[in-house]
């Protein structure tokens, strides 16, 4: 066989290969854009009541009033906001209340981590863990805590883990809660000692989510310092405990039927929510 017959055949063999082999694999563009990526439950996505008492989402969330604030100097910023009201950690993983492309909002935001330029993350999730623990009308429910704070201590780390493999080297910021059942005060007598067993509750809840946070690269906002303020020694003028006197400014809890009571932060509430936000981002 020629040299030259040699040649083409191995040229030909090289095609034959070439066509049979499996496509390579080419990562996904990232839109060049930098991106603040907001994610987490109702909060997040700045749902506040109308009129009629209704939740409905808004843009006078901390979302909102964080990204105002950095695209003020940074004009191409973007907002995402991925958030879903009702989420719990459970939810937020397997899906089920609102609609994603993918499925479930961990695994939207782990796409969107991977294709967009994102310089800021933030997270608020575990409150509807526990939310419906607590009424008015029956106190507290321990057995629905119980599975709360146990949902919330398996899944959160499982969350948490995959945001920081997804982004590494992002700012990433989640929240502790405010409680807003502080308010049932108001009503006095059985109701004062749910309040505080809501504000004992709540604390430790947010020592578990803190935990978490700081164990997986977050830094943490201080909302529920932010919304009960331990250096305000009264306000007798208003004759109110501090605590209940920023909830009823911060929060919905307050307001008169129809539009309260209301679990959601006012748009006053919201912007202390992002200045506490503000305080870690810097």
């Amino acid at each position: 066989m020629s040299r030259v017959v040699r040649t083409l055949s191995a040229m030909v063999a090289s095609f034959v290969l070439f066509l049979g082999a499996p496509p390579v694999a080419r990562a996904a563009p990232v839109d060049p854009a930098p991106y603040y990526l907001a994610l987490g439950d109702s909060l997040s996505q700045g749902v506040q009541p109308n009129s009629a008492g209704m939740s409905v989402e808004t843009k006078q969330g901390y979302a909102d009033d964080l990204w105002s604030r950095y695209h003020a100097t940074s004009p191409n910023l973007r907002l995402a906001k991925l958030g879903c009201p009702g989420e719990t950690t459970a939810t937020m993983q397997s899906g089920g209340i609102c609609s994603y492309p993918l499925g479930s909002q961990l695994a939207q935001a782990t796409e969107f981590l991977a294709t967009h330029h994102v310089v800021l993350l933030t997270l608020d999730i575990g409150a509807n863990n526990i939310d419906s623990c607590v009424s008015a009308a029956a106190g507290l429910d321990q057995a629905c805590l119980m599975a709360g704070f146990a949902a919330v201590s398996r899944d959160l780390p499982v969350i948490l883990q995959a945001l920081r493999q997804a982004a590494p080297q992002v700012k990433k910021v989640a929240m502790t809660y405010y409680d807003p059942f502080v308010a049932a005060a108001l009503k006095g007598g059985a109701f004062t000692a749910l309040a505080v067993q809501s504000e004992q509750l709540g604390s430790a809840f947010n020592q578990i989510l803190a935990s978490q946070f700081v164990s997986h690269g977050f830094a943490v906002a201080d909302v529920a310092g932010a919304f009960a303020p331990v250096n305000i020694p009264s306000m007798p003028f208003l004759d109110l405990p501090v605590d209940l006197t920023f909830v009823c400014a911060y929060t919905w809890m307050c307001a008169p039927s129809p539009v309260g009571p209301n679990i959601h932060a006012t748009a006053l509430g919201y912007s202390v929510i992002a200045l506490a936000f503000g305080q870690k981002i810097g």
